[in-house]
């Protein structure tokens, strides 16, 4: 038996942030991140719109990317005081994330972050409050998923939250939010889509509901994403719709070892002041993990499947395989992104000094592999890797070099 879960209604099309003003409730927290959605008003509009439906509005603000165990702690101590029955979540993955993170904290004061990232293992919520998610980039789809990801940075590792109470009761997909992404924005959320859809339709728990939505965001993502980059408005709206049918896939079919490579790699050097954005490693790491997992044959079947819907041609299923691996590598040069983390640096990243010496990337790589195997999202990969077999495919991330094995 299999589950689909999705949230229980969604409304989508410019002018749909104006749904919150139908929301029932005494007082709504509205969670937010860097300042983009008070710069470009929607703040101030989601505000009023709750406050029209007859609700006290409190604002947390300020949620970083990556948001910390420590901010998800504070945002829930301060939904413990006011009391929520609504909380709205509106911007990128990061503040609906840490949102979704809090709301568990708040309906249970007791519960530790070790138990809330126990796979499946949320206790029922909505017992305090429902939850809406507004999305304002294209990529992360967390306004339908049942995952949230949190940085614990004592340890320098992503944790991602999976069960499906998490996943929001209303989400709001207004592609005028998504309008405002910068450009560099727009390559990294939208390769992240594309991995989602990807991971998704070669998972070990894919299905007949989730397969079709995967096949429909990949081919739109093909159509879409690189004209959505240079300022096809129409295109980025419609980008705003891809990306969330990859997530009503993912969510349900779940991921696979791009995304544990990428959890376990992107905070892996905060130390040296270096981050790998999340989609920009899932953009470096997806064709390598093809080619891995390819040597499977199922999913080397399923590989072939997804590059002729995308037509790119190929008389059989190895040659299909390398045509996608070679379509994607393309569409990472027109979106400005390195295929490798060796050349990942101050051209992804404003980080002055460029990405960490190759001597820290060996010296901490068993511990980064050991703890990528561990992720939640490598049990529903097509192939097992060994941690052997992880420390050569984070070598081939490292250094572009092929995969063989």
């Amino acid at each position: 038996m299999a589950r689909f879960t999705l949230p229980r209604d969604l409304y989508h099309g410019k002018g749909s942030l104006e749904t919150l003003k139908t929301l029932e409730g005494k007082k709504a927290v509205v969670c937010v991140g860097g300042g983009s959605m008070k710069r470009f008003g929607f703040l101030d509009r989601a505000v009023a719109y709750l406050q029209e439906a007859g609700m006290e509005v409190k604002i947390i603000d300020g949620i970083e990317p990556d948001p910390s165990v420590d901010t998800v702690m504070r945002g829930a101590a301060v939904m413990q005081e006011f009391g929520p029955d609504w909380i709205v979540a509106m911007g990128g993955g990061s503040p609906i994330d840490a949102a979704k993170a809090m709301w568990i904290k708040y309906e249970y004061p007791d519960i530790t972050f070790e138990d809330m990232c126990k796979v499946f293992g949320i206790p029922k919520l909505r017992k305090k409050a429902h939850f809406c998610a507004i999305p304002s980039t294209s990529g992360t789809a967390t306004e339908v998923t049942a995952f949230s990801i949190i940085t614990d940075y004592n340890k320098g590792i992503k944790y991602p939250i999976a069960d499906f109470e998490i996943t929001p009761d209303i989400a709001i997909v207004d592609p005028d939010l998504a309008e405002t992404m910068p450009k560099k924005l727009v390559a990294h959320t939208g390769m992240d889509a594309m991995t989602h859809a990807i991971e998704a339709y070669v998972s070990t728990a894919n299905c007949d509901y989730t397969d079709p939505l995967a096949i429909f965001a990949i081919r739109m993502i093909q159509k879409d994403l690189i004209d959505s980059y240079n300022g096809d408005m129409a295109k980025r709206d419609s980008m705003h719709n891809a990306q969330c049918l990859a997530g009503m896939a993912f969510s349900n079919a779940l991921l696979g070892i791009v995304h544990s490579m990428a959890h376990k790699t992107g905070a892996a050097f905060a130390d040296y002041g270096a981050h790998i954005i999340h989609g920009a490693a899932n953009a470096m790491y997806l064709p390598k993990v093809i080619a891995f997992n390819a040597k499977d044959p199922v999913a080397k079947q399923r590989y072939g499947f997804i590059a002729d819907e995308m037509k790119l041609g190929g008389a059989n299923d190895d040659e299909k395989v390398a045509l996608l691996i070679q379509h994607l590598r393309g569409m990472n040069d027109a979106l400005n992104i390195p295929h490798c983390i060796q050349h990942y640096g101050a051209d992804s990243y404003p980080c002055e000094q460029g990405f960490v010496p190759e001597e820290v990337f060996l010296e901490r790589l068993p511990e980064i592999a050991k703890n990528a195997i561990g992720d939640a999202c490598t049990g529903s990969n097509p192939r097992q890797p060994s941690q052997e077999e992880m420390e050569k495919l984070l070598k081939c991330c490292y250094y572009d070099t092929e995969v063989d094995f």
